[in-house]
């Protein structure tokens, strides 16, 4: 296990567990979310069933599960993030990114790690089964986790270490080879509601579980369809994720920084103004997303989230510069966009007087109902 550890060290994780693969108890969670709905149009996650709590079904001849923690929170990160990230939430006309995709894709900086990594084992032991995973298949990631002792499941439902938060990425090497299991850690929120109490569209519906179709995160990224339109003024100017719980956790007042340079951020994703990405070709999309997680919801969604923002700035400060860029995109935009941008210029009527008196009567069509 010490020489496990020190590869993984040096392939930029911070912390590796070994879990079993006996996850019985979780599995009437885990029907009871999905007999909700809560898993909205992530339609995947119902298919597999409890085939995710069952690593051995997953990938015949499992014996063991290696779990592993990545941070990443860029190296250069002050202290006080959390207040800065808070505020930029109340600058309306600013885009806010989710801190974890700001920089390289995940996928493209864990996975190929946890292959290296069995790569080294194979080396040293000889060949072995494995199958690595990093938010790619069905699996129980934060079930594994916490049995692993790589932190224990927030009220939030996400992975906290009480030495880390929960600004880390989680990944997994399915073994067949039974390895000793790592002992868990005690949970640590007590009755601390923060995270729930943060959320802005009280996606946490109770303790340990969340409602998908409410989540930002979900509604700007996994959902292919239109946002509800009764949580559009909720989702602010957030245009990719959503941080809020994390941002409101005690716990990641301790929050590590990243081993690995790939989460530097961006800087037109870090600090840009709303306008400067709804100004952006489909190129330059393309071209300025290569290799980042934003990449994969494609340009319509995109555009999508970016009019969803659009319309609340517009909104909150009554810019005209706002609704005249709005009309403008409005006759080649795709009926999705299109149905966003008209809901955005919409807007206006709660606005500043200066924004009610701009002329939107170049979008055609009337507006839909609010």
């Amino acid at each position: 296990m010490q020489q496990l550890r020190a590869w993984a060290h040096e392939l930029g994780f911070s912390q590796i567990g070994i879990a079993g693969i006996d996850l019985a108890s979780a599995e009437p969670g885990l029907q009871a979310w999905l007999d909700a709905g809560f898993h909205g149009r992530m339609g995947y996650m119902a298919a597999h069933g409890l085939k995710r709590a069952r690593p051995a079904e997953l990938v015949p001849g499992t014996l063991s599960v290696i779990t592993l923690r990545m941070d990443y929170l860029p190296a250069a990160t002050p202290d006080g993030w959390q207040a800065r990230e808070r505020q930029r939430l109340q600058e309306p006309a600013r885009a806010q990114v989710s801190l974890y995709a700001r920089g390289r894709d995940y996928h493209k900086v864990v996975r190929p790690r946890l292959q290296q990594l069995a790569d080294r084992l194979q080396a040293e032991v000889g060949a072995i089964g494995h199958r690595a995973f990093c938010d790619s298949a069905p699996v129980l990631e934060v079930e594994l986790a916490s049995r692993s002792g790589n932190g224990w499941r927030g009220r939030h439902t996400l992975a906290l270490h009480r030495d880390a938060g929960s600004m880390f990425f989680l990944g997994e090497l399915f073994v067949d080879v039974a390895l000793p299991p790592t002992a868990p850690v005690t949970a640590h929120c007590g009755q601390c509601r923060a995270c729930i109490d943060a959320c802005p569209t009280h996606a946490i519906v109770a303790p340990y579980r969340v409602d998908a179709r409410r989540c930002i995160s979900y509604l700007t990224i996994e959902n292919d369809g239109p946002i509800p339109v009764e949580l559009r003024a909720d989702i602010g100017n957030r245009v990719y994720g959503c941080d809020d719980c994390q941002l409101a956790c005690p716990w990641n007042k301790y929050a590590r920084r990243a081993l690995l340079p790939d989460f530097e951020p961006r800087p037109w994703l870090a600090e840009a103004p709303l306008l400067e990405l709804w100004a952006w070709s489909e190129g330059e999309f393309l071209n300025r997303t290569e290799g980042n997680p934003i990449r994969r919801i494609g340009w319509s969604r995109w555009r999508r989230n970016l009019a969803v923002g659009l319309g609340n700035a517009w909104r909150a400060s009554g810019d005209a510069a706002i609704a005249e860029a709005l009309v403008a995109a409005r006759p080649g935009a795709d009926d999705m966009v299109r149905e966003h941008i008209d809901w955005a210029l919409a807007q206006g009527a709660a606005a500043t007087p200066a924004a009610s008196a701009v002329d939107t009567s170049s979008r055609g069509d009337p507006l839909k109902a609010c």
